[in-house]
């Protein structure tokens, strides 16, 4: 049995994910905060809605997906019922496993994870750490569970927070520059649903080629770009506008923001 303890959007899209990978809805158990909240993912999904407490002694696996913020008063709340051994996969931003460990006790293996929305189509990128008390079966029942919808990668624990600035929000980045490169193309005359199509289609052929090609972006980049060619001047504004500097800062602004709600 596996307990997704927080069924707002991420907690939601790995419920999903799990029931496409082929779990059945009788094996998962949520949680919810609010009554309707509840009875919407039950009416939705066909999983058992229950009580935090409930889901922390029934359940073999714990997820933990609430919002940062909310985890302290999520593991005041099931510590009594977790019993030692218990596999607790915590999915919130910035929350240390020794976060976990030391309101759950010694006893108990935790496993942190990073995912992001793209688990909804079954392409996530999830990274994983352990705990002091997780070993190489903890960290593997974490991948059966998370291979499924996507691709799964350990990591060490003090890579995280990183890895959720770069990975986690990384979707959103994307479709910030897809909107802004439609919004050029309206600017030039371009139909809007054209633009989207042509965009949405330039970036999907590019990340495949960059997965299956193995070679560096960099060369990929200089393929399409010609001496004195259009693609070197539109290169040539996007450093004049400092695009680079600004998405390392702002990646960097991201993880600050993790450790921010985790401390809060």
């Amino acid at each position: 049995m596996i307990a997704i303890l927080g069924t707002g959007k991420m907690g939601e899209a790995l419920l999903s994910g799990l029931l496409r990978a082929g779990v059945e809805p009788g094996e998962i158990m949520a949680t919810a905060r609010r009554p309707e909240r509840a009875d919407a993912i039950a009416a939705r999904y066909g999983v058992r809605v229950v009580s935090n407490a409930e889901a922390a002694k029934t359940a073999e696996t714990l997820i933990l997906a609430v919002k940062p913020q909310d985890m302290g008063t999520l593991l005041e709340e099931i510590s009594p019922h977790v019993p030692a051994g218990r596999l607790v996969i915590s999915a919130a931003a910035g929350i240390t496993t020794a976060f976990v460990e030391a309101r759950l006790g010694d006893e108990v293996p935790v496993v942190r994870v990073m995912s992001n929305t793209p688990v909804l189509v079954d392409e996530a990128m999830s990274v994983i750490s352990a705990g002091a008390h997780a070993g190489e079966e903890q960290l593997r029942r974490t991948e059966e569970l998370l291979s499924p919808v996507g691709k799964v990668l350990r990591i060490p624990e003090a890579q995280q927070d990183a890895a959720t600035a770069l990975s986690g929000s990384g979707p959103a980045y994307f479709f910030y520059l897809v909107e802004a490169m439609v919004d050029a193309g309206i600017l030039l005359g371009m139909p809007r649903a054209a633009a989207l199509d042509m965009v949405t289609q330039a970036i999907v052929g590019a990340a495949i080629m960059l997965r299956d090609s193995g070679e560096h972006p960099v060369i990929l980049r200089e393929a399409v770009t010609s001496p004195g060619g259009t693609t070197i001047a539109a290169i040539a504004e996007l450093e004049r506008h400092s695009v680079r500097a600004a998405f390392l800062a702002a990646i960097e602004a991201a993880r600050d923001r993790g450790r921010e709600l985790a401390g809060g």
